[in-house]
């Protein structure tokens, strides 16, 4: 069979925004075959194609277009049968939407199927018989069943013929729905003692090319008389139903009367279109009566066109047609199909960006299948109507995702009948975050204490700052802003942690050099750009007992001797003088107290425990020592408690000649004995170091003379040898060593110096030798201001 293949295309706007593709296609092209170019029919880019993930969305229906993206064409995914498609529905065409994402956008596409004569008219059955009495009269008609062409408009049935066409003839009725009610009338009597049988041949063509056709034989048995035929009351029969009403449901009455009597008029009914699904749908009995026999539905089909046929007993019939109209019920919910969802966007995203796509479609009719959307109580997104049946959820306000992350958006359907039907569906929408919250810190500013002297690296205490926003964007880092306490940078006192926050001291505070001081911390996010904010934090040292008390007066000098002169006179609580101490730490650590430690007479004195007053508690007499010393501890409150001492020299006398000389004498045997002391010491190494010395030489001088001796018994002969810096002496060709030991004294016998002289001469063993020794005559310790001086000399 030729096919003749035709396409055109048509593109047509819709909306301002959504535009509809058109094509034209005929049936039953292979698969494959080029549909059309949508991409250049869209004036898209192929790469929007691909970016965009474009695909083709046909809700329920089956796919038989498929979207090539590469290529930017539409072609044939499955062949197509117009006649299983759409049966008689014109136009039949089929529609699908274009879908593309980032940004959501959707395209309308309708592809209209052309029939071609790919069918050729069939007949419900091979052969119909009649059996007609000969006294049928001219003009009797004969309904015949009508052929049955799948295909539409030229390609449809178009006429029939009759042959032969002696005694009968054909008769075609137009009807509504385009088709055409056959009748075979005669035309010429019959007579039974002639032609007892007749055969027929009705052959049904359509107007396709090339053209085809079907046949049905029609036999036909010639009967004595029966001159009345049937007759309907009403050509057409007019009944209407409700959908889905239930088996057995009366539809409508049909009444046919024949003149005859006896068994010529008994009239029976059967439905004519015995092949069509309506004789399975609907059933006539004997009285004429039309009952539902099956499921209907509205949606399925509107209307029905039901032939039927009065025949009676001597094969005379009649024929006519009911039209039954389905009443829609509103019996469909309408249905949502998410086209594309957005399933994340960022919080700060425009208002009216798109976050879905979907199409909501009611099969009823009319008020029942007009559908109106709305969103859940949720005033941050809103429904819009893009075209009909589709719908696109878009952002009616800010959005913060710390407020909320996550949205659940109820989307409901409702048509207009009554009662009304709904659905629902549900979208997840998460809400990604974005970097628009600085961290904040717990508090305005933060006041810390720790005690001086610490360790370093101690943990002072700790900053924290709270991000809202997620992930990396809510890491906080922790940063110590530049600055200087007195001059030094703040780095060099603490340091924080990045991560925790923990601030710790570098080094070892001093309360008496720094009381406080203050810096800034930084927290600063993870995201980008980073944001941050900063804290004050104020650190407060606080004191510690590290300080004894240091004593103002009386002022204590080794060198000189300070004494209070207390006349005998003196009377009871006579001040002798006052101790001035000082602490430099604070607080209870720098409460000082005084007490009197010793004392030549402690009946005598007394300190006084706040002041440090020094006062008499009694009468000064003569028996009183002229020389008193009292030795005053200061300590503070402190815990531990820290002290001091001093030694007050006071004396008790009434002129100040009295009062020299006696501590003239005393500050002479302190030094002397202090001196003794050091001297003692310093002549005990001096004694060891020499006496260590004088050992070492005379093991060398024993162990050179030795080796002298093994070397001139020996046979060998004596080369003489003079090192470098050997000289004679006194022309004896011998080798000096001198070693000085000088002892002096000064006049003073309690300071003296000491030198000791020792000169020693080495000689060659073999040769005599003299030793001298020079000593004085005096005795050191009958001439104490003579040095002494002792030499020791060995010669040749």
């Amino acid at each position: 069979m030729r096919r003749q293949v035709l396409a055109f295309l048509s593109v047509c706007c819709l909306g301002s925004v959504i535009g509809q593709v058109s094509y034209v296609i005929p049936e039953e092209m292979a698969k494959g075959s080029l549909v059309g170019n949508i991409a250049q029919d869209l004036g898209l880019d192929l790469k929007r194609l691909k970016s965009g993930k474009a695909r083709i969305y046909t809700g329920d229906s089956a796919q038989y277009i498929e979207l090539n993206r590469e290529r930017g064409v539409l072609l044939i995914k499955e062949k197509i049968d117009r006649e299983a498609l759409c049966r008689q529905t014109t136009p039949c065409a089929l529609h699908f939407q274009i879908t593309l994402e980032s940004p959501l956008e959707l395209f309308p596409v309708t592809v209209e199927i052309t029939d071609i004569n790919d069918n050729a008219p069939v007949f419900p059955s091979e052969e119909r018989r009649f059996e007609i009495s000969e006294s049928a009269i001219i003009g009797s008609k004969f309904m015949l069943e009508k052929a049955i062409d799948p295909d539409i408009g030229l390609n449809g049935l178009r006429d029939y013929t009759l042959k032969p066409s002696d005694n009968f003839m054909l008769k075609l009725h137009g009807q509504k729905d385009g088709s055409k009610k056959v009748e075979m009338i005669l035309q010429k009597p019959l007579d039974r003692e002639k032609q007892e049988h007749i055969s027929l041949v009705l052959t049904a063509e359509d107007g396709g090319e090339p053209q085809m056709s079907g046949t049905m034989q029609i036999h036909i048995t010639v009967l004595d008389a029966n001159d009345n035929a049937p007759v309907f009351n009403k050509p057409v029969y007019k009944a209407s139903i409700k959908e889905n009403s239930l088996k057995g449901t009366l539809v409508t009455k049909v009444s046919a009367s024949d003149p005859d009597n006896g068994s010529n008029g008994v009239v029976s009914y059967v439905i004519g279109n015995r092949m069509d699904a309506v004789s399975k749908l609907f059933i006539i009995n004997a009285e004429g009566e039309v009952i539902l026999n099956g499921p209907i539905d509205y949606e399925k089909e509107k209307t029905y066109d039901i032939d039927i046929e009065a025949i009676d007993q001597g094969g005379l019939s009649d024929s006519s047609k009911i039209i039954v109209d389905v009443i829609d019920e509103n019996d469909n919910s309408p249905v949502i199909k998410m086209i594309s969802t957005s399933g994340s966007i960022p919080e700060d995203s425009p208002l009216k960006t798109v976050i879905a796509l979907l199409s909501v479609n009611d099969p009823d009719s009319e008020t029942n299948g007009r559908v109106m959307c709305v969103i859940n109580e949720n005033s941050l997104f809103e429904i819009k109507s893009t075209s009909s049946n589709f719908y696109s959820i878009v952002t009616d306000s800010d959005l913060d995702r710390e407020r909320a992350s996550q949205y659940n958006i109820t989307v409901t359907c409702s048509d207009e009948g009554v009662p009304s039907l709904s659905s629902s569906v549900t979208l997840t929408l998460q809400i990604s975050d974005v970097n628009d919250n600085a961290p904040v810190f717990e508090r305005s500013s933060y006041e810390a204490y720790i005690v001086e002297n610490n360790t370093p690296g101690l943990s002072i205490f700790t900053v924290k700052a709270r991000d809202a926003d997620w992930n990396q964007n809510a890491r906080v880092s922790y940063i110590l802003e530049d600055s200087s306490v007195n001059g030094v940078p703040v780095s060099s006192y603490v340091s924080v942690s990045a991560d925790s926050g923990v601030i710790h001291a570098v080094r070892s505070l001093d309360y008496e050099q720094i009381k406080d001081f203050k810096f800034c911390v930084k927290a600063q996010d993870g995201g980008s750009p980073p944001l941050s904010s900063n804290v004050s934090v104020k650190v407060t040292i606080q004191d510690q007992n590290d300080n004894p008390p240091q004593v103002l007066y009386p002022v204590q000098t080794g060198g000189s001797l300070v004494a209070e002169i207390v006349p005998r006179s003196a009377d009871v609580s006579y001040l002798v003088t006052k101790v001035v101490a000082v602490d430099v730490d604070s607080g209870q650590n720098a409460w000082l107290s005084y007490k009197l430690q010793k004392a030549t007479d402690r009946a005598l004195f007394e300190v006084g425990l706040q002041n440090g007053e020094i006062r008499t508690i009694r009468q000064v007499t003569d028996k009183d020592a002229v020389k008193q010393r009292l030795t005053v501890i200061v300590e503070d409150n402190g815990q531990p408690s820290r002290s001091a001492t001093v030694i007050v020299n006071v004396a008790v006398a009434d002129s100040f000649p009295e009062v020299l000389s006696e501590f003239t004498d005393f500050t002479h045997d302190k030094e002397y004995n202090d001196n003794m002391t050091f001297y003692l010491v310093l002549a005990l190494a001096v004694v060891s170091f020499l006496f260590i010395t004088c050992l070492v030489v005379i093991i060398s001088v024993k162990i050179y003379r030795w080796r002298q001796a093994r070397f001139y018994h020996s046979n060998l002969p004596v080369i003489p040898y003079y090192p470098p810096r050997y000289s004679d002496t006194l022309g004896t060709g011998t080798l000096q060593h001198v070693y000085n030991y000088d002892t002096c004294r000064t006049t003073d016998s309690r300071k003296s110096d000491f030198k000791f002289g020792q000169n020693v001469l080495i000689m060659d063993p073999s040769a005599t030798g003299t030793m001298q020794r020079i000593q004085s005559e005096k005795s050191i310790l009958d001439e104490p201001d003579s040095p002494l001086e002792v030499r020791m000399i060995y010669s040749k």
